[in-house]
């Protein structure tokens, strides 16, 4: 069985994965992002973990990179990581290919890999079309058009956590990870019933996870208007798209079950009947290992 390297690059890890054409992944590991270092420190020290991971972990010939980021329409550079500055501005495939010449490299927006494997390794057998949405630290994005990732004019699509809520806020800044904390303090200002989350209690986005999890009237308020927020927001993105499959994966969506009522309210309140006979919303199969099968699935392309 052919094995491709996944690459999963973000502000805090790097992580590794070898992944079979089955989408199962051997010899995982994890890297701290900070310790690779910064500034013209950062790419060195990157190559040469890529190059250890092929010599020692992964001899394999086609290897994927998912960046949270902006790239160039040839995927060769990229432009903006709000996340990891250190790559702003990399000539990435220049170096990789300098430095490996007898590899193959693929380079994407890891929202759309982490689509690609969700197309390709997915229980659910998801059609030729279908969006994905991230919910996590940030709101990503991505669509699957007739099995190819669609980019857009100029390679960068689907900025969905950009998209206008109300009162000139974005869904990310409401719906990220430190937007879930405001929602908190928001609601609880107002809340009267017994709840674990108070303001002499840390507050994260974790926190409120694990508060839903276990039952907290408040949290599954607070992930009641998450829903709400995002299927407003689905909205635009289905009647722009035209596509009636959606799949929402990241950390968050851990909590899916508190908020998917309140997104269908949404989407039946502002759908037609053509949109709403075929709409299915579901959840996410790969869970944590979306960004290395995702990142791995790009060597399937040649």
């Amino acid at each position: 069985m052919e094995k491709f390297l996944g690459i999963d690059v973000g502000g805090t890890n790097v992580k590794f994965g070898c992944v079979g054409t089955d989408g199962k992944i051997s010899k995982k590991k994890k890297f701290k992002t900070a310790d690779l270092g910064t500034g013209s420190d950062f790419l060195p020290s990157f190559l040469e973990l890529i190059r250890k991971q092929i010599d020692e972990s992964c001899k394999v010939d086609k290897i994927g990179l998912g960046i949270p980021g902006t790239l160039t329409k040839d995927r060769r550079v990229i432009l903006e990581t709000p996340n990891v500055a250190q790559l702003n501005g990399l000539h990435l495939m220049d170096s990789l290919q300098e430095m490996f010449p007898n590899k193959i490299f693929h380079l994407e927006n890891d929202a759309n890999a982490a689509a690609l494997g969700e197309l390709y390794f997915s229980p659910a057998h998801l059609p030729d079309n279908f969006i994905f949405i991230t919910l996590g630290t940030g709101i990503g994005g991505a669509a699957i058009i007739d099995r190819q990732i669609f980019k857009g004019g100029d390679g960068n699509s689907m900025e969905v956590g950009h998209i206008i809520s109300s009162y000139g806020t974005t869904i990310e800044q409401k719906i990220g990870k430190k937007g879930l904390v405001n929602l908190t303090y928001s609601e609880l200002s107002r809340y009267t019933g017994a709840t674990a989350l108070t303001e002499n209690f840390p507050l994260t986005s974790k926190n409120l996870e694990k508060a839903a999890e276990n039952g907290d009237e408040l949290a599954i308020k607070v992930f009641s208007e998450v829903g709400t927020i995002l299927g407003e927001a689905l909205v635009s993105i289905i009647r722009i798209l035209d596509i009636k499959t959606v799949v929402i994966g990241g950390g968050v969506a851990d909590n899916y079950d508190n908020l998917v009522k309140s997104m269908h309210q949404s989407l039946e309140k502002y759908l037609t009947p053509y949109y709403l006979k075929d709409i299915n919303i579901q959840k996410a199969s790969l869970g944590n290992d979306a960004g290395i099968i995702g990142a791995a699935s790009l060597g399937f392309i040649d």
